[in-house]
C-alpha cells in the first residue's frame, strides 16, 4: 500500500465513525507562545483540553504536520544516526471532546490495525497504565488480542501530562514486534527499534493540581497519535522509516544531484548524510511554506541551525554547492496534493533556502579551517576539549551552531566546553539587552484590575458604528494612565497590523481621552492617557480616575478622522498586495504590515530590490483601481472552507477559526481580514509609494501614503521642483535633470582638478624634505614628520617620489586626533639592490607608537596610539635601514 493510500485510509476510516476531518494546523503555532513549532496533533486543540475553547464538533481526525527540533521534544541530533528519528513528521490522530471514551478508542484502533490494515495480531502488544484496570479489561472485552500481550507500565511510559499542572491521564500504547521470530515481548518500552510504538491512545480524565492531587475533569477526552512515517514502513514491510516510499523521491533527487546512491545502511557515512538531507529539507520546506523565516533568534534560528547542519553533511556526499533548495520541488511534487501550500509556495521557499545556503557556504570553508586549527592545537597540547570561547567564535563569526561544532568535534574524538560557550552567549545577550527596551506589557507589576462583572469579554461593534452606549466592566490604574474595559465598544483594538483606535469615553464624571486600544484575550482594553473631571471642570491625572458599581454607564466615541485614515490605508494594503502579486508573481506573500491614520507599511516576500519601473507599475495599478471607485464587500461570517474556495488569501501560518471575516474587492482582491475598511476604494483618493527597502533575507518593505497625506507630499515635491527651476533659471520646457547632471559633472571635474593640485603641492613639499635626507652608502634616507594629510593623496605623492628617486627609502608620519599614521616606501634600487622591504620596516617602526601595520615591499602603512613615540619611530626606521645596508 502506498503512503498516500495509507494516509487516506486512516482519514476515511474515522470519517466513517462520524469524525470531522480537519485540516492540519500550520507547523508555526499562531496562538501558543509556549511552542516554537507544532510538535503534536493535539496542539491545535489545546484550548479545548484546557477548558478555554470549544469546537462545533465533538469528534475529529487529521494528519498533522509536526516539527520536533527544539526544547523538550528535540530529535535533531539523532536524525541520520538511526533510521527512525525525524525533525519533521506527520502525526495521524483522532480526538473525542467529551464524546466517546476508552471503549471506542481501543476498539477502533484495533479494528483499523488488524481488520483494515491486516497487521498480524500475534505481533501486536497493548500497554496500559499500572492502575488503569478499565483499559486492561476493555482490551480483553472489545478486541481479540492475546491476554499475555496486554502489559502494565508506570508513570514514565503510560501516563500523559500536558505540564506540571493541568489536564492529564493514563494512556494505552500499541506496539509492534518486528523481531524475526516475534520474540520481542521483553523489548516493549525498552527503547529497542525492533519493538516500536505505533499508536498512543491518551485518555484525558484528570486535572493535576498545584499540590500534585488529581481531580476528575467534568468532561473526559481522547487524544491519539500515530507516526505516519513509522506505520508506512511497517505496512510496506520495510526495516526503516527511510526505506518507505515517503522518502524515495527525495533520495532519488539527491542521487541525481550528487551521484551517490542510498543503500540503507545504518553506519555508512553517505547514507547518514542522505537521511539528514532528506529530513532537513522536509522540515525547512514545511516550516517556510507556513510562513517561518530563518533568523538569528527563536524558531528562525532553529531553522538556520537545521539548514547549516544539512550543508555540513552534504560535504560528505562531495557536494559543496547549494543543494537543499533543489529538493523543494521534489517534495512539493510528492506531498503537494495533501498539503497544497507546498506547491503554492515552492518557488518562494526555494529562493529563501538558496539565499540561506549561499550565505552560509560563503563562510563554511573558512569556519572549517578555523575548526581544524583548533583541533590541531588541542592535539599538540594533548587536550581533549574545545574551549567554549573557540566554539563561540565559530558561532559568532562563522555561523556554526553549537550542535554543528559538537558534531564535528565528536567525529574528531573531542568534546566541547558547553558551559563556557553558554557563558559567552549569555554575556553577548546581556550586552544586547542593555541596548533594547523590553516590550511594554498591558498589565505591569504596578497595576491591579478592578472588575464589576464576571464576564471580561468585550463585544466589538465598530464595524457598523463609531459611537456606542456602553458600561465599564473593569479598570486598572497605573502611574500615568488608566486602562478601561467596556462591555460593548466601537474602538478597534490593535490587531492584524492595524493600529488601535483613539477617541473619547464620557461618563457622568469624566471625559477620558483614549490614545490607544489593545486586545487582552477577549477583552478590549482602552488606554487612557488624558482625563478631564467634568464635575470639577478641570484636567486631572488619569491615575486619579475612580469608578464604582453605581456609576458605570458611558458613551464611547471613536475619533472619526483617525479611523477613516486607518481604513484608507488598510484597504490600500489589500490593493497593494494584489498589485504586487500581479506584477512580481504569485510568490509574493504578506509577511507583515502596519496601518495607521498617517501611513501604511507592507512587508512581503520577494528576493530583489524593486526597480523604479516596477514601483511605478505597482503605484499606477493601485491608483487605477482607486479611480474605479469599486465597492468593498465585507463578509462578516463565512465558513473558512467557503472563503478559501472563493480564492481568499490566508498567510503567515495563521490559525483561523471555522468561521471567518472576508474582505473582497471584486475583481481585484479577496483576503481573510478582521480589520476595518472603506466602503468604496474611491475613498482612498490617492496612493503614493514613499519608500522601498529590505527587512530581512527574502523580505521587502514598501511604505506609502494615501489620501490627503499623499496629496500634501506631492504638492511639497512640486513646490521644491519649481524652486529648483527658479534657482537654475530654467524655462518651463527645459528638463531639470539634464541641467542638474551638467552641474554635477562640472563639480566633479573641479574636484578632480583641486585634488590634482593638492597632490602636486604635497609632492613638492615632500620633495623639499629630501634636502635633509641622510645617506647610507648609495641610498638616501628620509624620515620626518609632516602635517596631517589624506591617505590617498599621500599614496599618490609617494608613488611619484619613488619613480623619481629609485635609491630613496623613507618614512613619513603624522598625528591626528590622538592617532599616529606611518607611511613607508622604498625605491626600486633599494629593494633590488639591498633587499629592503617597506612593510617589514614600518612594522618594526610602529612598535614605538604602540601600533602595527604592513603592506608591500615598495609601499606600506601602519597606525599607532602613542604620539609621544613618533620621534623614536623615525629614529628606529633610520637605524633599521642603515643596519640593512651594512
Amino acid at each position: 500500500m502506498k503512503s498516500s493510500a495509507i494516509r487516506q485510509s486512516f482519514l476515511d476510516f474515522f470519517a466513517s465513525k462520524d469524525h470531522k476531518i480537519v485540516r492540519s494546523a500550520p507547523v508555526i503555532p499562531a496562538e501558543d507562545p509556549t511552542l516554537l513549532f507544532t510538535n503534536a496533533g493535539m496542539n491545535q486543540f489545546k484550548d479545548v483540553f484546557l477548558g478555554k475553547g470549544t469546537r462545533p464538533y465533538t469528534r475529529a481526525a487529521d494528519t498533522q504536520k509536526c516539527i520536533r527540533a527544539s526544547g523538550k521534544h528535540n530529535d535533531l541530533e539523532d536524525v541520520g544516526r538511526d533510521t527512525y528519528h525525524h525533525t519533521f513528521f506527520e502525526m495521524l490522530g483522532n480526538w473525542s471532546f467529551g464524546d466517546y471514551y476508552k471503549k471506542e478508542a481501543i476498539s477502533w484502533a484495533w479494528e483499523l490495525l488488524t481488520s483494515v490494515w491486516k497487521l498480524p495480531k500475534e505481533r501486536l502488544y497493548a500497554t496500559v497504565y499500572q492502575d488503569d484496570d478499565e483499559s486492561f479489561q476493555l482490551w480483553q472485552q472489545v478486541t481479540d488480542i492475546a491476554y499475555d500481550h496486554i502489559l502494565r507500565f508506570g508513570d514514565k511510559d503510560n501516563f500523559w501530562e500536558m505540564g506540571e499542572t493541568g489536564p492529564c491521564g493514563p494512556c494505552s500504547e500499541i506496539h509492534i514486534d518486528l523481531t524475526p521470530d516475534a520474540s520481542g515481548k521483553e523489548l516493549v518500552n525498552a527503547g529497542d527499534y525492533r519493538v516500536m510504538e505505533l499508536w498512543n491512545l491518551v485518555f484525558i480524565q484528570y486535572n493535576r493540581q498545584q499540590d500534585g492531587r488529581l481531580e476528575p475533569l467534568p468532561q473526559k477526552h481522547v487524544d491519539t497519535g500515530m507516526g505516519f512515517e513509522r506505520v508506512c514502513a511497517v505496512l510496506q514491510g520495510k526495516g526503516s522509516n527511510y526505506d518507505s516510499d515517503v522518502f524515495l523521491p527525495l533520495f532519488g533527487k539527491i542521487t541525481e544531484i550528487t551521484g551517490v546512491r542510498y543503500t540503507g545502511t545504518l553506519d555508512g557515512q553517505g547514507d547518514i548524510a542522505m537521511r539528514v538531507l532528506a529530513d532537513h529539507a522536509r522540515t525547512l520546506t514545511f516550516a517556510l511554506s507556513d510562513g517561518a523565516m530563518p533568523s538569528n533568534e527563536g524558531r528562525g534560528y532553529v531553522l538556520r541551525r537545521i539548514l547549516r547542519r544539512a550543508l555540513r553533511y552534504a560535504k560528505t556526499l562531495g557536494c559543496n554547492e547549494p543543494i537543499l533548495h533543489r529538493l523543494v520541488g521534489t517534495l512539493a511534487g510528492s506531498m503537494g496534493e495533501v498539503f497544497p501550500e507546498l506547491e503554492d509556495r515552492k518557488e518562494t521557499v526555494a529562493r529563501i533556502i538558496r539565499a540561506e545556503e549561499e550565505s552560509f557556504l560563503a563562510t563554511l570553508d573558512r569556519g572549517i579551517e578555523i575548526f581544524n586549527e583548533v583541533i590541531a592545537s588541542l592535539r599538540h597540547n594533548s587536550a581533549s576539549v574545545i574551549a567554549g570561547t573557540d566554539a563561540f567564535r565559530l558561532y559568532d563569526t562563522y555561523g556554526f551552531p553549537l550542535d554543528l561544532t559538537r558534531l564535528m568535534a565528536s567525529e574528531a574524538g573531542f568534546g566541547v566546553d558547553e558551559e563556557e560557550f553558554e557563558h559567552a552567549m549569555h554575556e553577548q545577550k546581556s550586552r544586547a539587552r542593555r541596548d533594547r527596551r523590553e516590550k511594554q506589557q498591558l498589565q505591569t507589576g504596578e497595576s491591579r484590575w478592578h472588575w464589576f462583572s464576571d464576564n471580561h469579554a468585550s463585544q466589538f461593534t465598530g464595524y457598523t458604528t463609531l459611537e456606542e452606549e456602553s458600561a465599564v466592566t473593569g479598570y486598572s490604574v497605573t502611574a500615568d494612565r488608566v486602562l478601561l474595559v467596556l462591555d460593548r465598544t466601537p474602538f478597534y483594538a490593535e490587531s492584524g497590523g492595524q493600529a488601535g483606535d483613539s477617541g473619547w469615553i464620557e461618563t457622568p464624571e469624566y471625559r477620558l481621552h483614549v490614545t490607544d486600544t489593545r486586545k487582552d484575550g477577549d477583552a478590549i482594553v482602552h488606554v487612557v492617557s488624558e482625563a478631564f473631571d467634568t464635575v470639577r471642570d478641570c484636567t486631572i491625572d488619569p491615575a486619579d480616575v475612580v469608578f464604582d458599581a453605581s456609576r458605570l454607564a458611558c458613551r464611547a466615541s471613536v475619533d472619526r478622522g483617525n479611523r477613516e485614515g486607518a481604513e484608507r490605508n488598510h484597504t490600500a494594503t489589500h490593493l497593494l498586495h494584489a498589485a504586487l502579486r500581479r506584477i512580481l508573481g504569485a510568490h509574493v506573500q504578506q509577511k507583515g504590515s502596519f496601518v495607521s491614520a498617517e501611513r501604511l507599511r507592507f512587508d512581503f516576500s520577494h528576493f530583489s530590490k524593486l526597480s523604479p519601473d516596477e514601483l511605478e507599475q505597482v503605484e499606477a495599478e493601485v491608483n487605477e483601481a482607486v479611480r474605479s471607485a469599486g465597492t468593498v464587500v465585507k463578509h462578516e461570517d463565512i465558513a473558512y472552507e467557503e472563503a478559501i474556495e472563493k480564492g481568499a488569501l490566508a498567510f503567515f501560518g495563521d490559525k483561523y477559526a471555522d468561521r471567518v471575516r472576508m474582505v473582497e474587492i471584486p475583481g481585484i482582491s479577496i483576503e481573510l481580514c478582521g480589520g476595518t475598511h472603506v466602503d468604496s476604494i474611491g475613498q482612498i483618493g490617492l496612493f503614493k509609494i514613499v519608500g522601498e527597502s529590505s527587512v530581512a533575507s527574502g523580505v521587502r518593505r514598501i511604505e506609502a501614503l494615501t489620501g490627503k497625506a499623499a496629496e500634501q507630499l506631492m504638492w511639497k515635491e512640486y513646490r521644491e521642483l519649481q524652486e529648483i527651476r527658479h534657482l537654475l533659471k530654467l524655462k518651463a520646457e527645459e528638463p531639470v535633470k539634464g541641467r542638474v547632471a551638467e552641474l554635477l559633472d562640472s563639480r566633479k571635474e573641479l574636484e578632480k582638478q583641486l585634488q590634482e593640485y593638492r597632490i602636486a603641492a604635497l609632492a613638492a613639499t615632500l620633495e623639499r624634505s629630501l634636502e635633509g635626507a641622510a645617506e647610507a652608502g648609495e641610498l638616501r634616507i628620509v624620515s620626518t614628520m609632516i602635517a596631517p594629510v589624506d591617505a590617498e593623496w599621500l599614496r599618490q605623492a609617494v608613488a611619484g617620489l619613488r619613480e623619481r628617486h629609485p635609491a630613496l627609502v623613507g618614512l613619513f608620519c603624522f598625528e591626528e586626533h590622538g592617532k599616529v599614521s606611518l607611511t613607508a616606501f622604498a625605491g626600486q634600487q633599494a629593494i633590488s639592490g639591498f633587499g629592503l622591504d617597506a612593510s617589514k620596516l614600518v612594522r618594526e617602526a610602529a612598535k614605538a607608537v604602540q601600533g602595527g601595520g604592513g603592506g608591500k615591499p615598495e609601499f606600506a602603512t601602519a597606525g599607532g596610539k602613542n604620539p609621544a613615540g613618533m620621534s623614536a619611530a623615525l629614529e628606529a626606521f633610520g637605524a633599521l635601514v642603515k643596519a640593512a645596508v651594512k
